[in-house]
């Protein structure tokens, strides 16, 4: 029988397991040695104090605080949903730093994008209010955004740039939820993160340390046109968008063209020809023979030999019927001499080149060799300027048609356009922004599935902070809201679109939650508790699960733990007459069946029927047995003589 884990995994004690695994030799009395690690790399450990690094005040704190496990847990909000039962999305209002611990474990490694617009710093964003030793707490008490007037509140102080400690307190905000992020990102994962010069250069050298410079795709530079600072003396008209991989080695060239390219381009002709003949020092000249065979663009002719230009002809060239009929030599500097090469090993017949793209050579008339390449149905050209992708002024025009205020939202085309190039539509992608702001990912998730008929699916995370419009909203309430007008929208195009074309539907829903403390008490305990707090935690165990929490919030709780994604297919049934919850897996077939009342202990006979469903997993609340261990030890027995795990709550 299994206990579920109370907290998410414990960071630090989880790498020192992976160092014991890897380097057995370096673990003494259960303790990492690192005097023996230090033996073991020997010239590869750094032993100079003086490091080539970014150090701040505050780093190792911050650290810790990505280490740190959490009892919290996510909440459904089925009233503030859009199609929970069917729709693969989620919205989830609470701090970040919390929820990327929450999704460690079933989201590990699953994320293929994840795009952040963190606050910038500009003295007018606030910096999130990180409580290391109590991150729950301090959200918990921040979230009490309404006040007796009914207007919002914030306890937020505005990192203002004569605080002494300006930049470390964005460093530490920004920190450990980047090492977190890096958790969840796919192999072939990529992170894009907006920001502007006031921490560009800080942020790139925490990038550097936390995915590897290494791992560095691009500093994409976006002109921001129409949000200029005209008091400015130099008027600052750009951005930047970092993007770093999880591994560079795995990570695909883009299909996509930048679309200020226009369809005149040789990117769009079917094929693609280009002279060979190259001299300079990295190419100096050497000897090609022509065989007998080798294509040439014309019918019949002949090339005499010549020395007065490149290439070189050193034998008379007959060509009769498109083809060379007497082996011939040429002499230049050739850009492509490798697959010249291949391709005449290969008899003169197409070759695939680097990309996957057939790819030949022929003679000209004038002794030039060309190449050809048959032009990719996935042909990508991405820049590393991003101009023409819409401004914030629009978007912020468009949510004002929808009765939503927000100030300089990320432009619609930008991010979409960013989508595209980081995630193919046939490749379920799950994309991740956990500082959602007014939602733009997400709609730009949707409108790029209904431009290319994708199934990407996505997740966002945005602190209830204040609009300050003075009507008690949230940015979360807005961005739900934005989600869902965005959605409706979409949906009416893509209704026109299916009498057309047809393609899968439009998934414009989403689930709702929100964090809030365990449901369970006794995981609610910290190591710092005082006496008095003590004693009060203890009389609580007399009921292990809050007694207002519902069978769904503690469901959620207790698969979150498990390891289990926020879109289960979960649906309620009565069996042995106990009301019971079921999750299904993609084949329709049971999963998890869980038990959720500690009330009314079963008998063993429903016991058996429970059994007898033939789930993967029974999950039954501890105190549902009500202390009779033979009875927990019966309906263990008979979970396992028929290959059922047994987990408790």
């Amino acid at each position: 029988m299994h206990e579920t884990p109370a907290t998410t995994p414990h960071f630090r004690t989880e790498l020192a397991a992976q160092l014991a695994f890897l380097i057995p030799e370096a673990i003494a009395d259960g303790k990492v040695d690192v005097e023996k690690l230090k033996e073991l790399l020997d010239g590869d450990a750094v032993e100079t104090s003086e490091r080539f690094g970014l150090f701040w005040p505050g780093k190792r704190r911050a650290l810790r605080a990505a280490q740190e496990p959490t009892t919290a847990t996510l909440r459904p909000d089925f009233e503030n949903s859009k199609d929970w039962d069917t729709t693969q999305n989620v919205f989830i209002e609470g701090d970040n730093l919390e929820v990327l611990k929450i999704l460690q474990k079933h989201y590990h490694a699953k994320i293929k994008l994840i795009y952040i617009d963190p606050p910038y710093n500009t003295g007018k964003d606030f910096v999130y209010p990180d409580n290391y030793r109590e991150g729950l707490q301090t959200y918990l008490e921040y979230a009490g955004l309404i006040g007796d007037d009914g207007n919002a509140k914030s306890t937020i102080a505005k990192n203002t740039s004569d605080n002494p400690h300006y930049h470390s307190a964005w460093l530490n905000m920004m920190y450990p939820r980047l090492k977190l992020a890096r958790n969840l990102l796919t192999d072939d994962g990529v992170i894009l993160i907006s920001i502007n010069d006031v921490e560009q250069a800080q942020l790139r050298r925490l990038c550097d340390e936390v995915f590897g410079e290494n791992n560095l795709i691009a500093q994409f530079v976006w002109l921001n046109d129409g949000n200029v600072d005209q008091q400015s003396k130099i008027k600052g008209v750009h951005e930047y968008v970092l993007a770093y991989a999880r591994n560079t080695s795995k990570f695909a060239r883009p299909t996509v063209i930048d679309p200020n390219i226009g369809e005149e381009s040789k990117l769009y002709r079917e094929l693609i020809e280009n002279s060979i003949t190259k001299n300079g020092p990295a190419n100096p000249p050497s000897e090609v023979e022509l065989p007998v065979g080798f294509p040439a663009n014309f019918t019949s002719g002949r090339i005499g030999i010549r020395e007065d230009s490149y290439p070189h002809v050193l034998d008379e060239i007959l060509v009769e019927n498109g083809k060379v009929v007497t082996p011939a030599r040429v002499r230049s500097g050739w850009s492509s001499r490798n697959l010249l090469d291949l391709f005449i090993r290969n008899g003169c017949s197409p070759i695939d080149d680097a990309d996957g793209r057939e790819t030949w050579f022929e003679l000209r008339d004038t002794g030039a060799i060309y190449m050809m390449k048959r032009r990719a149905e996935d042909q990508g050209h991405v820049l590393s300027v991003l101009r023409n992708l819409g401004t914030t002024k629009q978007n912020s025009s468009l949510l004002a048609s929808w009765g939503l205020t927000f100030s300089y939202p990320k432009p619609l085309g930008l991010i979409e356009y960013l989508v595209a190039v980081f995630t193919r539509p046939d490749e379920d992608a799950l994309i991740l922004d956990f500082f959602s702001g007014s939602a733009t990912t997400a709609h730009a998730v949707m409108s790029a599935n209904l431009r290319d008929s994708g199934r990407r699916r996505h997740i966002q995370v945005q602190l209830p902070e204040p609009v300050g419009d003075g009507t008690g909203g949230t940015i979360a309430d807005l961005a739900r809201r934005r989600i869902d007008k965005a959605g409706d929208s979409l949906a009416g195009t893509r209704k026109n679109q299916l009498q057309v074309d047809g393609g899968p539907p439009l998934d414009i829903g989403f689930r709702s939650y929100k964090l809030s403390d365990t449901n369970f008490a006794k995981w609610r305990l910290s190591s710092e508790v005082e006496e008095d707090a003590l004693q009060q935690h203890l009389l609580s165990l007399r009921d292990s699960a809050t007694d207002d929490a519902t069978a769904d919030e503690l469901l959620t709780e207790i698969l979150l733990k498990q390891g289990y994604s926020l879109t289960e297919a979960v649906s309620s049934a009565e069996i042995g007459a106990l009301e019971v919850r079921l999750v299904r897996d993609r084949d329709g077939d049971v999963a998890v069946l869980a038990y959720l009342n500690e009330h009314v202990k079963p008998t063993l006979e429903q016991l058996r029927a429970l059994v007898d469903e033939a789930p993967t997993r029974i999950i039954v609340l501890e105190d549902a047995f009500q202390g009779d261990d033979e009875l927990k030890t019966n309906m263990s027995q008979l979970a396992k003589s028929k290959g059922i795990e047994v987990w408790t709550a």
